[in-house]
């Protein structure tokens, strides 16, 4: 078993490892790069030679309920290695995240590229209005001919307003 000493001696080779002191003079350190929520790698690191190390993501049977495995026992040799994996984790892309940005950003793309464009909506009387994005108010406004009708926030908004008054897109 190794030493407080020792272990964070292992600990602090790990130059991508940032110290933080926090309180009965334990020690957590933190990657900061992780592209996952979770930066804590090691977490409460005592005097006394107990800590975890993060391996939630790891196939690792030591780890309890919260992903965490018991360095207490770890030999150099087990404690480097574990801390090389659980880094190697938190530099893979958390898959949700990743998939909810992709989203997000062509959400963001497609909102950009109806702004470019008006749109014309007619009701069954043939009624037409325009529907336009007006980048100097950030608006959306609803024309009748030359004739402002109304006014929305968003672009949502302002369609389901279109459609409950009875009136679709012409395409």
């Amino acid at each position: 078993m190794l030493t407080f000493e020792q272990k964070l001696s292992v600990i602090q080779s790990f130059p991508q490892l940032e110290r933080k002191d926090v309180s009965l003079g334990r020690i957590n350190f933190q990657y900061e790069e992780s592209l996952r929520e979770r930066k804590n790698v090691v977490y409460h690191l005592h005097p006394n030679g107990n800590g975890y190390v993060y391996a939630g993501l790891l196939d690792d049977a030591r780890k309890d309920a919260k992903g965490m495995v018991n360095l207490r026992d770890l030999d150099e040799a087990g404690l480097r290695s574990l801390l090389e994996q659980s880094i190697a984790s938190l530099n893979v892309p958390d898959e949700a995240a990743e998939a909810a940005a992709k989203a997000a950003a062509a959400q963001v793309q497609e909102t950009d590229e109806v702004k470019q464009e008006q749109q014309l909506w007619q009701d069954k009387q043939g009624n037409t209005l325009v529907l336009r994005y007006e980048d100097d108010a950030d608006l959306w406004y609803i024309w009748a001919l030359d004739a402002l009708d109304c006014a929305f926030e968003t672009l949502a908004e302002s369609v389901e307003y279109l459609k409950e008054e009875g009136f679709k897109r012409v395409k």
